[in-house]
């Protein structure tokens, strides 16, 4: 299983990367197509599929372009078998700061997220 926490954490890092530049391609190659994201901060239900979230990060300035710090780290992977796993990351478009929860799964070789679990904060 080792290779697979290996692999688990290098697509994490490029999910984190891809955030933190905009890159919605390297997005594209960690989230299935068919993926969604889900959150309930501030009281409304959120469920975007995620070619609308996509949009959402084409249409703004990345947090590279603005030059903001990063505050990314993976806090846990949970892996249940060799195909099935949860991960738990922080990290930040500020002012907002998340937590995420990411269920993945080894799809034709290779780990993709297919579900996103958020919360954030705003931080002054």
């Amino acid at each position: 299983m080792d290779q697979n926490y290996d692999d688990i954490s290098r697509a994490l890092w490029t999910y984190l990367d891809g955030l933190h530049e905009g890159d919605t391609e390297k997005l594209a190659s960690v989230f299935h197509p068919v993926c969604h994201l889900f959150s309930n901060t501030g009281d409304a239900f959120l469920d975007w599929p995620r070619d609308e979230w996509f949009a959402v990060v084409d249409g703004r300035e990345s947090p590279k372009a603005k030059g903001l710090e990063r505050h990314d780290r993976i806090i846990s992977i949970d892996m249940s078998d060799e195909t099935t796993a949860l991960a738990k990351v922080n990290c930040a478009v500020p002012p907002r700061f998340f937590t995420d929860y990411l269920t993945l799964l080894k799809l034709d070789g290779g780990w993709r997220i297919v579900a996103k679990t958020f919360r954030f904060e705003i931080r002054e």
